[in-house]
């Protein structure tokens, strides 16, 4: 729904084509682009100089540490993998192969996020919430096998501790409460001394479903709604990623950062039970 169209209007990327553990789901949309369907995964990566993911995180655990092996940059969504020790497996045959990384953090590629961001650091925050709710268990697309049995944390999760983390200083605790079909609240401990609460949920039957930071300082306050997410901000990650890849890495939304916020989640995750 994102990567392919995006990959392919980027001026500066070129769509080499299209792998997928089903067949027909690849012949279909390599169709829709006028590439290649590949029936193995190898045969992608000796066509292409970066592979884009989207597939659930447990598949991408298994599939990105071979593009890494193979020498090829890889575009990655959120979370890296299921749990932490795949996250941490990704990573490591990311640092180890030295190829560059990025992540699809969705929001921080939007102007709006960016903008933002750059109010907050004149604020001297000390404090923020932020909730992200969506409507996955009320069916969609996105209601997809492992958001239906993990729960809000991993597919939610990642986004609003990303923009707590980058608005407040690095995460440096967390406590969690809730039910992760239901309702799950964090309370987020900051680099510097700013604690912050975030909330997620796959509950809502509202479209669009709220999704919302506020960030309060000595000099002000700022917030950012992302309800609504533009084409530009995919735009913008595809540009990113392919000055990534031609530079070899260097994006601060790399593996790295994104293991770092599932570290973050592992916590509260098992604090969950």
């Amino acid at each position: 729904m994102v990567h392919a169209p995006a990959l392919d209007a980027g001026p500066d990327t070129r769509l080499a084509g299209i792998w997928a553990r089903r067949p027909e789901a690849s012949s279909e949309l390599a169709a829709k682009y006028g590439v290649p369907a590949f029936t193995r995964i190898e045969e992608l990566f000796d066509s292409c100089e970066a592979v884009a993911f989207s597939v659930p995180p447990d598949v991408q655990a298994d599939y990105a540490g071979k593009a890494a092996r193979a020498g090829k940059a890889v575009l990655l969504e959120k979370p890296l993998a299921m749990d932490l020790e795949g996250a941490r497996r990704v990573a490591g045959a990311i640092g180890e192969a030295g190829v560059a990384s990025q992540m699809v953090f969705t929001i921080r590629y939007s102007e709006a996020a960016r903008s933002y961001l750059r109010e907050v650091r004149e604020l001297e925050p000390f404090g923020g919430h932020g909730s992200f709710v969506s409507t996955v268990l009320s069916g969609g697309p996105f209601a997809t096998p492992w958001r239906l049995e993990r729960g809000a944390l991993l597919d939610l999760g990642p986004h609003i501790v990303d923009l707590l983390d980058a608005s407040l200083g690095r995460v440096t605790g967390v406590r969690a409460h809730g039910d992760p079909l239901r309702w799950i609240g964090l309370l987020l401990e900051h680099e510097g001394g700013a604690v912050s609460e975030a909330s997620v949920s796959m509950g809502s039957v509202v479209e669009p479903p709220p999704a919302r930071v506020d960030v309060y300082g000595r000099r002000g306050n700022a917030q950012l709604d992302w309800s609504h997410v533009s084409q530009d901000t995919f735009t913008t990650m595809v540009a990113e990623f392919a000055a990534t890849v031609r530079n070899g890495g260097g994006h601060p939304l790399d593996a790295q950062h994104g293991l770092r916020i599932q570290e973050v989640l592992a916590e509260a995750e098992a604090q969950l039970g």
